[in-house]
Order: C-alpha cells, then structure tokens, then sequence
C-alpha cells in the first residue's frame, strides 16, 4: 500500500511515497484492495483522484468537503491548488 483513505466516500487518497506517472496507487477501502494509476507524479503526502471529480464538484477528504475542483479532475490526477479550490480559502474570503 502506498496510499491512505480516510472514510470510503472519499474522492481523493494521500499518497505515503512519491508516486511516478503510470504508477499504481494502492489503498484499503473498507475491506477491499483498491488501486487507481497516476497519470502523472505525485508528490509524497499530496492527494490522488480515486474517481473522475466535475468542476464545480466536492473534493472529499475526511468523509467532509475539503474544496470544489476548479477544473475537471480524473482518476488518478494529482489533487492540489492547480485544479482545487480548498475551504480555507473559502473561510478566509469571509473575513
């Protein structure tokens, strides 16, 4: 296993090593050995898409809405600024 799921709603997984493109990202979820391919690297600690994520959909971390993908987001695309909006941004937007 190279990656961590927190609650099996996610969408994203954190990596526990630096992923290469094409690599296979594997996870327990619930009971089962799920894997998703890297299409390009990920950095050690930084989120994987388990499934495709639509612009303007939740990014869910946590079983919890972390931020709303600014783009479309496929399986096994790094999840980060580049394509993601997070709530600590939203909450500092109130202030």
């Amino acid at each position: 296993m190279n990656a961590v799921i927190m609650k099996d709603k996610d969408t994203v997984v954190t990596v526990t090593a630096p992923i290469a493109a094409n690599e296979t990202v594997t996870y327990i979820a619930g009971a089962a050995k799920m894997s998703v391919v890297a299409v390009e690297a990920i950095p050690m600690y930084h989120k994987i898409a388990v499934c495709d994520i639509a612009a303007g959909a939740s990014v869910i971390k946590y079983g919890e809405h972390i931020g709303f993908a600014t783009r479309d987001i496929n399986a096994g695309q790094h999840v980060h600024t580049q394509n993601m909006s997070s709530t600590l941004s939203e909450r500092e937007g109130e202030k």
